[in-house]
């Protein structure tokens, strides 16, 4: 096709995810047509500095061609074969060397082909489990408020985002919400002024109120909670110090599975190869995706420790529960050369030593008037605008559709920044550059976001 052709095809046919297609009436969509590094360029040549890592995604940056050879390695080699029943060797091999990077006894790989599907086979997986051990009643799980954990039924029940979920109702009975971590605003969670000044307080807090729910709900019918390291949803939420240590205590306490769900945190994120790890827990299971092939082709997994396969071992049980293209061949082989990426550029060590560097940087918007909070860990930050610093006023929501979607979003898109511009929850600004960057890279995005954010506020 002609670039005209393209673009016209995008406006005709193209059903996007997650998109107000009226944005795009009258107006040409967005077209990215390439990338190298840290950079995406589109179809008129304009280059971007790319501040999401595609969607938490393209850790190793853009335009690997050794994960290119992988693939086409790999498809004239044997280009599909599903695990029902069969396995092949890129599966195996990937699924072994997960096994050796997980904490724990977490040993055993279920391959999804993303994070959605990963979070409901952990779901899935949890109530049979309980089932298999005699525990039947154990079905409903407990997970935070504003909290994403993807758009399949059953992890959109246990997602806390209403207003991603009120169009698809009814949904998966069973899903409870507790409080999150956002220390930011502990005081108006919690009730006790004060709280966002003590944080090992807020985290036994928070922490308290999951296992409250399980005791309210009945520890007899809770078969797992679903937590992310650091919550992507309202503008990365740290864990407060103690948070996990407690929450792992309740979870032992009332034989409730810990489902860590790093499909964002997980494979160098936070500086780590799965986020718990950043955190000092082992979870029972962990759901991941996106960056275990830096986005080059499609895959997620459910890792599970060895006592939840345990029932499937032996006799006639089957974990009845699979997808077409999980473990692809391709996928397994790019994930593979993926993580060689990992080991060969020391990512993880990368990140670890430039995430002060990133943080100092981004903190140096503080001093703008709009700028609230600016929270995260290794690169995946969250900056929290406001109307009133002093008092931590938010938007209304007519003021966060003129702030977000009618001046922002585009405003950093044309002063050359991909990120997002959110409101579920409060207004953020979330940046999870690609792993390979560094201070050159920081200051740009602060650049950027210092110019659009100055003119926000003057809008106002």
């Amino acid at each position: 096709m002609t670039r005209p052709e393209v673009l016209k095809a995008a406006q005709d046919n193209l059903w996007m995810h997650f998109t107000r297609h009226s944005s795009y009436e009258g107006a040409e969509v967005p077209m990215i047509v390439r990338g190298e590094g840290a950079y995406i360029y589109d179809v008129h040549g304009k280059r971007y500095l790319d501040g999401l890592a595609g969607l938490f995604v393209v850790q190793v940056g853009h335009g690997r061609e050794e994960l290119a050879e992988a693939a086409a390695k790999q498809a004239k080699e044997l280009a599909f074969f599903p695990l029902w029943s069969y396995a092949h060797p890129k599966a195996a091999e990937l699924a072994g060397r997960l096994a050796q990077l997980t904490p724990g006894d977490l040993n055993r790989v279920f391959f999804t082909t993303g994070g959605g599907e990963a979070v409901e086979s952990a779901w899935k997986l949890a109530k049979q489990y309980f089932k298999l051990t005699g525990k039947p009643m154990k079905t409903k799980v407990v997970s935070r408020s504003i909290a994403y954990h993807g758009t399949p039924h059953g992890a959109l029940s246990i997602t806390g985002i209403p207003s991603l979920k009120q169009a698809f109702e009814p949904l998966v009975p069973g899903a409870i919400k507790a409080p999150n971590t956002n220390i930011y605003r502990a005081d108006e969670i919690t009730g006790f002024p004060g709280m966002d000044k003590d944080p090992e307080a807020f985290g036994r807090w928070a922490a308290d109120q999951i296992g409250k729910a399980i005791e309210m709900e009945g520890p007899a019918t809770v078969a797992a909670v679903f937590v992310e390291p650091v919550q992507n949803a309202g503008g990365c939420f740290p864990p407060p110090p103690g948070y996990f240590r407690r929450l792992r205590e309740i979870c032992d306490e009332h034989d409730v599975l810990l489902v860590s769900d790093e499909v964002i945190c997980a494979f160098g994120r936070l500086g780590t190869m799965f986020g718990g790890q950043k955190f000092d827990y082992v979870p029972d299971i962990i759901t991941c995706a996106k960056g275990l092939t830096s986005g080059y082709t499609p895959i997620g997994a459910m890792i599970a420790s060895e006592r939840l396969f345990e029932p499937f071992k032996s006799g006639t049980e089957t974990f009845a529960h699979g997808y077409t293209f999980g473990g692809h061949p391709v996928a397994s082989a790019v994930a593979l050369a993926n993580l060689d990426i990992f080991e060969r550029e020391d990512l993880l060590g990368h990140v670890t030593a430039n995430e002060p560097v990133f943080r100092a940087t981004l903190e140096k918007l503080l001093d703008l008037p709009i700028v609230g909070d600016v929270r995260g860990s290794g690169f995946f930050y969250g900056i929290e605008l406001v109307k009133d610093k002093s008092t931590k006023q938010t938007f209304d929501d007519d003021e966060s559709e003129r702030l977000l979607r009618g001046f922002l979003s585009k405003a950093l898109y044309e002063a050359g920044l991909y990120c997002r511009a959110d409101d579920r929850g409060d207004p953020v600004v979330q940046l999870a550059p690609p792993l390979i960057c560094g201070p050159k890279e920081f200051d740009e995005i602060e650049s950027i976001l210092r110019s659009v954010l100055t003119e926000a506020w003057a809008r106002l």
